[in-house]
């Protein structure tokens, strides 16, 4: 675990100095938990979000697009529970004057467990090889066995707990499992009591007239409150669905692990709207439409895998998030919810105003059933650098870094080199750089010797980089380097657009999933 610890802090360090995140208002100090997106990281991330956003309309008919308000009406957030609800279960160590989530120290307890499960049966795996049974071993070994029973318990415990909002019996797990703080060390441990993640504004000129306005916790409550506005606008049916990136924000407490939680950070979300009924079809159906489209990036199936929900949301009747193995462990980074009819409902309530769909082939009106699929694009990113960054040993003794990144997210996809900055090379790679700019984003590079300048495109993770030289004035062939395999061969200086093509455009990846 340590060594995974060590690779994620030199993939933070890396993110700094190739320029994809920066600490937030680093000159003043920084701001906790809020980041800045550099040069590459804003490519990234923007392909990442075209990826998810043409994954959804393009591939979808009956999926469309929103972009809401940051700033709704107050009222809202007590329509759909935040105000009242939207807590986390806090809790205090006197030693070191940290604060943690008790819901985060009990799971990462279990988490513990489960990985001295894993170790015990690695090392059973190696010694038996292929005749290793997995499901006999875990029953039969008494040290196992002795793991599973406890952590089962716990587990059962915890979930009864949070199911029951039960504060003082979150606190006495966290005692009865010798729980320590990280810092101190000890467990000299306060009360556990709710604290409420929403950011609060005032909006209007004067203190006697301004309004409560809350900064959205949530970009899913701007496409409720606009449902039938689409659907009636765009004649839309059952089922259809609304689709929108946006910025929300939570006043997070125990913000950590670089982007992974942050107070300001940007999510991916759409909401299916079904018949009454309907909703379990489509939460199944949603689930493996989404586990797809991640896997369709090639980062490694086996780094996937669902988790249902222990404790169901007020509005919901299934849940379940898409896991991503991190370097620090296994971690959500998409949840598919079905949301019942609970926000519509509780808005025609809240509002006076019928919001409900007609139904033309039953003739009668009702309230639909919602699927959710949200993404946090700030954990995608993580999810997309730290599968990619390795550090790699070469045949003659140097090592490279290289991002390994999926080449139609990648931030530049080619990097155009004159071998020398002389003899009409540049000359010729400019006008190399100006047929693909338009289709490709192309970077010119000439400064430092040729190795040099390919350490650095495959430290920004640049699928190709081609190579000017006196050659290319003669026949008009180029030099193309594939970065994750450094070959490299001649190629024609007109079948670069073609060749680039296949690789980096977002098509290769749409065409998996359709």
């Amino acid at each position: 675990m340590a060594q995974q610890e060590d690779v994620f802090k030199k993939i933070v360090s890396h993110a700094k100095e190739y320029g994809f995140v920066f600490q937030s208002s680093e000159i003043y100090d920084g701001l906790a938990a809020v980041y800045d997106y550099g040069q590459n990281g804003v490519e990234l991330k923007n392909n990442i979000k075209r990826y998810w956003w043409d994954a959804m309309t393009l591939l979808h008919e009956n999926i469309v697009g929103i972009d809401s308000a940051i700033f709704m009406h107050p009222t809202i957030w007590k329509a759909s529970g935040h105000v009242d609800a939207f807590n986390d279960p806090l809790i205090d160590n006197r030693d070191s004057k940290k604060r943690y989530r008790a819901d985060v120290l009990i799971e990462d307890a279990i988490a513990k467990i489960d990985e001295k499960i894993e170790k015990e049966v690695a090392k059973a795996e190696k010694r038996f090889g292929e005749s290793f049974d997995r499901e006999m071993f875990c029953k039969t070994n008494a040290r196992v066995a002795e793991h599973i029973s406890k952590r089962d318990a716990l587990h059962q415990r915890y979930s009864d707990a949070m199911n029951a909002n039960d504060l003082d019996e979150l606190k006495q797990i966290i005692i009865d499992n010798d729980i320590v703080c990280p810092i101190s060390g000890t467990r000299n441990w306060t009360d556990v009591r709710q604290f409420n993640l929403m950011f609060k504004t005032e909006m209007g000129s004067t203190a006697d007239g301004a309004m409560t306005v809350y900064l959205r916790p949530e970009t899913a409550q701007g496409i409720f409150v606009n449902y039938l506005n689409v659907q009636k606008t765009g004649r839309m049916r059952l089922p259809f669905g609304i689709a929108q990136i946006g910025k929300a924000f939570r006043n997070e407490i125990v913000a950590r692990q670089f982007i992974f939680r942050m107070r300001e950070f940007e999510q991916m979300e759409m909401q299916f709207f079904v018949k009454p009924g309907e909703e379990l079809k489509w939460f199944e159906y949603w689930k493996q439409v989404r586990l797809a489209w991640h896997k369709a990036l090639g980062m490694g199936d086996q780094k996937y895998r669902y988790h249902d929900h222990e404790k169901l949301a007020h509005y919901a009747n299934a849940a379940t998030d898409i896991e991503f193995e991190m370097p620090f462990g296994f971690k959500e980074v998409e949840g598919i919810h079905s949301r019942t009819n609970f926000d519509l409902s509780q808005h025609e309530k809240y509002s006076g105003k019928k919001i409900q769909y007609f139904d033309p082939e039953k003739n009668e009106s009702y309230t639909p059933y919602v699927i959710e699929t949200s993404i946090g694009v700030d954990r995608m990113f993580l999810s997309v650098l730290c599968s990619s960054y390795e550090e790699q040993a070469l045949e003659n003794g140097e090592t490279r870094v290289v991002l390994h990144l999926p080449a139609p997210v990648a931030p530049v996809k080619c990097a155009v080199m004159p071998l020398v900055k002389k003899d009409g090379l540049p000359e010729k790679a400019r006008q190399i750089v100006d047929s693909l700019k338009f289709d490709f984003a192309t970077r010119y590079d000439e400064k430092d010797s040729i190795g040099k300048r390919y350490r650095r495109q495959d430290a920004i993770g640049t699928p190709f980089c081609i190579t000017v030289d006196h050659q290319t004035l003669e026949d008009n062939t180029v030099t193309i380097r594939h970065r994750d395999s450094m070959e490299q061969s001649r190629v024609k200086i007109e079948d670069l657009h073609e060749l680039i093509h296949n690789e980096v455009s977002l098509t290769s990846l749409l065409r998996k999933l359709a």
